[in-house]
């Protein structure tokens, strides 16, 4: 009873604290309706509670034995029994209303202006405009310094990314959300957005946004080891702000797939490969496999003096970073990292920590694998 009486009043007074007891009201017309929503379940639920424990109350204080009252004898009364049955049911029949409006909205995605394909992975998401030639992973961007305790932690500590999702304002936004693997859940707090990302199913969500800024969430189902490494970033840009950035990323995607067609004909050298290979390792595997190599025994295997890094033929080693293994936590990387990309950490991951089997590995021997030619 304290506590509603508390929150009422913070609310009424319009504290800026109360976003840390309450919802937010969000950055879409449908996170304002769930936030009017809940305000009025709120207000009615601490209206039942005065009226009902002020009854119980008075009735104690008003009937007290020490003030000479005496117990009614009296059976079931069927005008009460009649008003305690009707009137929570209009009342649930009140509250039902708004919350049936708010929740067809919620599911309504269709007359959409554009759609992005949202897929969840162990550890990171991935989005595919399905309108434009853009596609990309994102990724956890804070520093693994601060996850150590190394360095003071930042404002935006693990809701960082490398590459967050850009959408326009003003604009219906269609989410289709999947899974890769394990059931994740895309959740952005002020989009009143919130999705299970189940393998082999698609769940459907959309927002517009009203105002340009950054919006942040995060992997809401505890999906394994790095389950909280698993931010979303969101970026709503003014609608010409939005066309110039995808312009802008179909060019950079569409030079880079040129870029891997001219590195098939080319070599890189082993100082390439180690500088680029340490880049991608530390970025993507080092998580599990760990900076040094050594992996976590029992969980995550090594790759420091393992036979996979260091056997003569690296075929079966560019075979597992392409496409993962199977009933392990080792997922494919095909989709993810160029072919530059797998090129060089497959040579770091067989010429680092010792292991120094001079090999390197070349663009065209990840593509000679990729395809089997």
């Amino acid at each position: 009873m304290v506590l509603l009486v508390v929150g009422t009043t913070a609310i009424a007074a319009g504290s800026n604290d109360v976003s840390a007891l309450n919802l937010r009201r969000g950055a879409t017309e449908i996170s304002g309706q769930v936030y009017d929503l809940h305000m009025l379940m709120f207000s009615i639920c601490v209206g039942i509670a005065v009226v009902v424990f002020g009854v119980m109350f008075v009735s104690m204080y008003l009937h007290r034995k020490s003030r000479g009252a005496k117990p009614a004898n009296f059976h079931e009364s069927v005008k009460v029994e009649i008003a305690w049955t009707v009137i929570p049911f209009l009342i649930l029949i009140f509250m039902a209303v708004p919350a049936a409006k708010t929740l067809i909205a919620m599911e309504d995605t269709t007359e959409a202006d554009l759609t992005v394909l949202v897929t969840g992975s162990q550890w990171k998401w991935h989005y595919k405009y399905m309108d434009r030639e853009v596609e990309f992973y994102s990724l956890l961007a804070t520093q693994r310094e601060q996850i150590n305790n190394r360095f003071e932690k930042g404002e935006n500590y693990l809701l960082e990314v490398d590459r967050p999702l850009v959408i326009p304002t003003g604009k219906k936004v269609r989410f289709l959300i999947t899974s890769d693997d394990v059931i994740h859940s895309w959740w952005v707090p002020d989009f009143a957005v919130k999705k299970d990302a189940n393998p082999g199913f698609i769940n459907e969500a959309w927002a517009n946004v009203d105002e340009p800024g950054v919006y942040r969430g995060q992997c809401a189902e505890l999906c394994g080891k790095d389950h909280g490494f698993m931010p979303v970033v969101v970026i709503a840009k003014e609608p010409n702000a939005y066309e110039a950035w995808i312009s802008e990323q179909e060019t950079v995607q569409r030079e880079a797939r040129e870029e891997e067609q001219r590195l098939l004909a080319m070599s890189m050298s082993k100082e390439e490969l180690m500088a680029e290979g340490e880049r991608v390792y530390n970025a993507t595997c080092a998580a599990c496999h760990m900076p040094n190599g050594e992996g976590l025994p029992g969980v995550f295997p090594a790759l420091k003096g393992s036979v996979l890094a260091t056997q003569n033929d690296p075929t079966a080693h560019i075979d597992i970073v392409l496409n993962g293994k199977t009933g392990t936590a080792m997922q494919a990387f095909g989709k993810m990292l160029s072919l530059k990309e797998i090129a060089a950490v497959v040579t770091y991951e067989r010429n680092a920590w010792g292991n120094n089997t001079g090999q390197l590995i070349q663009p065209k021997d990840v593509n000679a694998v990729a395809t089997g030619q």
